[in-house]
């Protein structure tokens, strides 16, 4: 192994491009499970507002927001100054001690939810969160029955990787959960083969259809993301949760709102996904863009459901100075920059942008989402809405070379995720479809 005083020494000079090295270093390091984008990754060295460079020093458009996690942009003084201070107070002391960072994010939390969520728990990740969430509501209703949406995503643990509904990044089938999973609100491809809004929210009636038939009749909690992240940002029609919350309710249910990827504004419309469609859920689970890029995550929940857990517990890590430090920076800068918005007139603008792009290009099945979470869904035929995922992947390589970062995601793979830091305009919309569009020539051209 190098020398640890070698290492420092090498860390404090100017380090070179050296992206295939680092490939190289990445593949004998790392589990073999941990992806990269691109034919030929990058690495992302350093990052200033809606931008972002490489070790040779190029410019790229972020419209992917380190999956949608930095929310309010790379390097934002008045995020990062309050940081720095911090580091320099206290970096760590554990939840054995008090800390004020902690207390008055609970409290701010607790102020942008409903009366009824008055409790707060921190955690590392939405991973954990999840966990936590599912251990409340099980514990709570003695049982370890969960209802869960196909194509959903909530986490790569034990546990919530079987809590999430497509094969792909489900390792194991062993589970401390049982999980049952209901047809999802994707109306470009209803399980049911209907359209909306003729369908008679057939999804949403298969909830009931599922608790009274392969449950016991007690399940735990229903969990459901008000858009599907890594499913594709499949995007459900405005009624839908208000119908589920109905069932949930008459069964006693708990709703686990999964807020990982649509809260502090994302959506445009709200703090939350779960008031974009106007309900109110039991738990909510958040973490990613609460601070900007540092790790943090947590659930916030009912006094019935908090006061399940009736064993010593406590999270090492969870709601650190730092970490909360940075999360109430970033909410005022949400609030004080008014992003949310932003996210609301800018999204409505990149949807119409995208939907001028599908008019020229056929490979465009889809285009969805609300806010800045965006989905553009590709697919060979129009008609067969068969998936295209090598079509995406030459689109992400191609809008790479011209400067733009975009996700991808669904279960083939085959979806376009747009979800910038908040404070993208207008220009940046245009800068984006530009590039998008000369990717999209290049990258059908063989079709």
């Amino acid at each position: 192994m190098t020398d640890l005083r070698e290492y420092a020494a090498a860390v404090e000079t100017e380090w070179p491009d050296d992206a295939d090295d680092l490939l190289r270093r990445h593949q004998e390091s790392l589990f073999p499970s941990v992806g990269l984008f691109y034919d030929e990754p990058i690495e992302l060295r350093r990052g200033e507002r809606q931008y972002v460079y490489d070790g040779a020093g190029n410019q790229y458009l972020d419209f992917f927001g380190g999956i949608a996690t930095v929310s309010s942009g790379h390097a934002i003084p008045e995020i990062n100054d309050p940081i720095k201070e911090q580091l320099d107070r206290i970096i760590h002391s554990s939840t054995l001690f008090l800390i004020r960072s902690q207390i008055e994010l609970a409290e701010r939390l607790r102020a942008m939810t409903p009366p009824r969520l008055n409790k707060v728990f921190f955690t590392n990740s939405g991973t954990e969160a999840n966990e936590a969430a599912f251990l409340i509501t099980t514990l709570n209703r003695q049982s370890n029955e969960l209802i869960a949406l196909r194509h959903s995503y909530h986490g790569r643990s034990f546990a919530t990787i079987n809590a999430s509904g497509q094969t792909p990044w489900r390792s194991s089938t062993l589970s401390p959960l049982h999980v049952h999973y209901v047809g999802n609100p994707y109306c470009y491809r209803c399980p049911w083969e209907k359209t909306y809004p003729e369908c008679g929210l057939l999804c949403a009636r298969d909830v009931e259809a599922m608790i009274r038939t392969t449950t016991s009749g007690q399940p735990a909690a229903f969990v459901a993301e008000p858009v599907q992240g890594v499913g594709g940002f499949i995007t459900p029609p405005p009624e839908y949760f208000i119908r589920v919350k109905e069932i949930l309710d008459r069964y006693g249910i708990p709703f686990i709102s999964d807020e990982v990827q649509t809260a502090w504004g994302r959506l445009g419309v709200a703090d939350w996904g779960f008031q974009a469609y106007g309900v109110e859920p039991d738990v909510v689970v958040f973490a990613k863009g609460l601070a900007n890029g540092v790790p943090i995550g947590g659930v916030i929940a009912t006094d019935e459901l908090a006061g399940a857990i009736r064993s010593l517990s406590l999270s090492t890590f969870g709601g650190n100075p730092v970490a909360t430090t940075a999360a109430m920076a970033n909410l005022n800068y949400i609030a004080t920059h008014n992003l949310r918005e932003n996210a609301r007139r800018v999204g409505g603008y990149l949807m119409g942008r995208l939907r001028e792009l599908a008019e020229r290009h056929p490979v465009i099945g889809d285009v969805r989402g609300m806010g800045l979470m965006v989905a553009v869904e590709l697919v060979r035929d129009r008609a067969t809405k068969e998936p295209a995922p090598d079509v995406l992947g030459r689109v992400q390589n191609e809008a790479k070379r011209r400067g733009l970062i975009i996700g991808r995601g669904g279960l083939h793979a085959n979806v376009i995720r747009i979800c910038p830091p908040l404070i993208v305009g207008e220009r940046d919309v245009d800068d984006a479809i530009r590039i998008l569009d000369d990717a999209f020539t290049v990258a059908t051209s063989a079709l």
